[in-house]
């Protein structure tokens, strides 16, 4: 949960979407203080919470965008030694990948 935490810190989102290892209350409170809405169902075994299920359902979209991407070996390994290359192949692969 601290690199949740410290990805937070500096963004004020509307909405925080993760899967259900991200579901602990001190994160919750986080997004909370963010003033975004945590959209994270709950484990097995605790209780229930309410989440807007179809927000959930775009996370799947995200994923497989981050599946195809790593297709491309250069960005996967990163070979670049600078930000700025790096940043320069993932912006052709991600249209490479959003034309196929």
């Amino acid at each position: 949960m601290v690199e949740a935490e410290t990805l937070l810190e500096d963004l004020f989102p509307d909405y925080v979407i993760g899967d259900k290892g991200y579901d602990s209350d001190p994160l919750r409170k986080k997004i909370r203080r963010c003033g975004a809405k945590p959209v994270i169902p709950s484990r097995k075994g605790t209780r229930r919470r309410r989440y807007d299920s179809k927000k959930y359902k775009l996370r799947n979209v995200v994923e497989r965008f981050f599946n195809r991407i790593k297709h491309y070996r250069r960005v996967a390994t990163r070979y670049e030694k600078t930000d700025a290359n790096y940043f320069g192949f993932l912006c052709l692969a991600s249209l490479l990948t959003s034309v196929m």
